[in-house]
Parts: C-alpha cells; sequence; structure tokens
C-alpha cells in the first residue's frame, strides 16, 4: 500500500507524519518543498508533480487551504486526475464545498478511481498524535478499503454516508466552533471589566454548562497571549462562509451565521488574514481598552491522549 499525500500546512505536515511512523509507505507534494523536509529526512518519498504522486499510490490524499488550490491540484495539466486509474482512491482531507467536491469527485469516477471526502476535527494537536476525529463521505465498498489509513490518521472515524455529506458537517461543526469562540472572547472580556480573576474565571467556565472544547483550548492560547491554535482567520471565514452558502441554497434565513462572517472580514481587514483565529479578540480588546492576559496558561495547546488505532463510530 502506497499513500500521496498533497499539501504539507499545518494539518497536513503532522497527518502525513502519522501516516509515516506508523510504517505506511509515503510519497509527498506541496508547492513548497521546505514543508516536506522533515518528512523525507524521516523516510517519506517526494515527487515533484501531482501527476507522478497519483501515478505510483494507492491512495492519494490532499489537504489543502482552498478549493480552488484544490482544483488546481486535481485538474491541472500535471494534477492528480491525469494520474488516476482503475483501482485509486482520492481522500480529500481539506475543509471544503460540497458542490465542488461532486464535481471533482466525478472527474475522479471518469477516470476509474473513486473518491472520499474525509475532513477532520479535533485541532491540530490532535492531528499530531493520531486522535484527530475523522468524517469520511462514501459509498460503504470505499470506506471498507480506505478504513485503514483513517484508523491511522484518527482515533474517532465517521462513515456520513454518500459522498459530500462529511464536507457539510465539517463546515457545520467550524460554524459552530467559531460561534463558541466569539461568546468565549465576549464572556472573558466582560469578566475582566468586571473585574474578575481570569483564572478563575476560566475554571468557572470549565466546570459549569458554558463549557466546550473550544473553551478547553483556545481560551488558553487567548489567555497566554499567544492566540497560537495554529488556524488562522482567512481559513475560519472560508469555512463559515461556506455554511452560510448551504443555508442559502435551502432558503434558510440565520441570524448568527452572518454576523460571524461581518466579524471575522472585520477582524482579517484589521489584523490580517494570516492572523491566528483567536486573536479575534483583539477587536474587543482594542474597543475597551482592556487585556485578556492571565499567567499560567500555555503558549500552544498539546495533547496529553496516548495514541491509539482508531475505530469506527457506530450509530
Amino acid at each position: 500500500m502506497v499513500v500521496g499525500f498533497i499539501g504539507l500546512g499545518n494539518l497536513g505536515q503532522k497527518l502525513a507524519f502519522t501516516l509515516l511512523r506508523n510504517g505506511v509507505n509515503l510519497i509527498v507534494n506541496d508547492k513548497f518543498k521546505e514543508n516536506a523536509i522533515n518528512l523525507i529526512e524521516a523516510g517519506a518519498r517526494w515527487e515533484n508533480l501531482p501527476v507522478d504522486l497519483a501515478k505510483k499510490s494507492d491512495f492519494i490524499i490532499t489537504c489543502l487551504p482552498s478549493p480552488s488550490i484544490c482544483a488546481e491540484v486535481m485538474e491541472s495539466k500535471f494534477g492528480v486526475i491525469s494520474g488516476i486509474s482503475n483501482g485509486k482512491i482520492w481522500l480529500e482531507m481539506s475543509t471544503t464545498d460540497k458542490n465542488e467536491l461532486l464535481r471533482l469527485s466525478q472527474k475522479v469516477l471518469k477516470a476509474g478511481g473513486n473518491s472520499s471526502d474525509c475532513p477532520v476535527s479535533g485541532g491540530c494537536h490532535k492531528a499530531a498524535t493520531g486522535n484527530i476525529s475523522i468524517f469520511s463521505g462514501c459509498e460503504r465498498e470505499v470506506f471498507e478499503r480506505i478504513r485503514p489509513i483513517l484508523f491511522i490518521m484518527g482515533k474517532k472515524i465517521l462513515h456520513t454516508g454518500k459522498i459530500g455529506t462529511a464536507s457539510v458537517l465539517k463546515v457545520m461543526t467550524n460554524y459552530l466552533a467559531t460561534s463558541n469562540l466569539i461568546t468565549c472572547c465576549e464572556a472573558l472580556i466582560t469578566m475582566k471589566g468586571e473585574g474578575l480573576d481570569l483564572a478563575k474565571t476560566f475554571e468557572a467556565i470549565k466546570i459549569s454548562s458554558g463549557n466546550s472544547f473550544v473553551h478547553e483550548t483556545e481560551s488558553k492560547v487567548i489567555l497566554n497571549g499567544s492566540r497560537d491554535i495554529n488556524f488562522t482567520m482567512d481559513l475560519v471565514l472560508k469555512d463559515i462562509e461556506i455554511f452560510q452558502k448551504i443555508a442559502d441554497e435551502r432558503k434558510i434565513s440565520l441570524d448568527i451565521s452572518p454576523k460571524l462572517i461581518e466579524i471575522f472580514t472585520d477582524g482579517i481587514n484589521n489584523y490580517g488574514k494570516r492572523a491566528f483565529s483567536p486573536s479575534i479578540i483583539r477587536r474587543l480588546e482594542d474597543q475597551t481598552g482592556l487585556k485578556v492576559i492571565c499567567s499560567g496558561f500555555p503558549e500552544k495547546i498539546e495533547d496529553d491522549e496516548k495514541e491509539t488505532l482508531g475505530y469506527e463510530v457506530v450509530i
């Protein structure tokens, strides 16, 4: 079994390393070869062109920052689709638009291959230890073939149904995480304004009905001041805009979603698209003159859970 992996950014590099350290025969490619140096030194092979990577791989994984970049990697003259043949499977691990995914999957099918959208959730720290959650949208037969790879990269694996369902669920979860991030920011700065101890505020939220995954991770790096969660504002905006598009297509009027888009558009205009997403709290800090900082919180989030083989979440 040979796995080709294209897209070695913050997330992709961690997923690729998880495959490599678990003995998978790995070929890698990225727009910037320097992103692959550590993987190459650890035993991965490099291919200059996506088409050559696809020809030499049984499974081709893409983990890229936007639908347009994925389309270029898949459809260009030297793209993945040109290297697809009978029996190969494309795993799209990017957070992407369902319609674009379906369009590309039809081209893969025409070339003789199969596809599955396999977005991940849980943060880069979980990807680094193989404990991230993975959604997989595809025919059951395809899922059975890719399941061993997914069980290596992730811990909780959910087969969501036909292709495209995983991508829709993924942007939904990112919408929820974004709304929770904004409310955490508002809660923390309001308690700061009230003069409450921020360490005690953190614990009050953690042990209460107000707790969440976002609070237990992103609130920590907000309070530390690093705001480093390995995820940037432009990626947040892309994801919540895809979610809004789904609602618009179904003629569902939403109240909170448009406001989140407005907030993150303003955040990007003021702090740059590559600012870490928890830096959105700076909008409130700048407006109030308050600083949400507290000693004793980590600069980055690390996963202290032991790496184990994944399993399918059965409904």
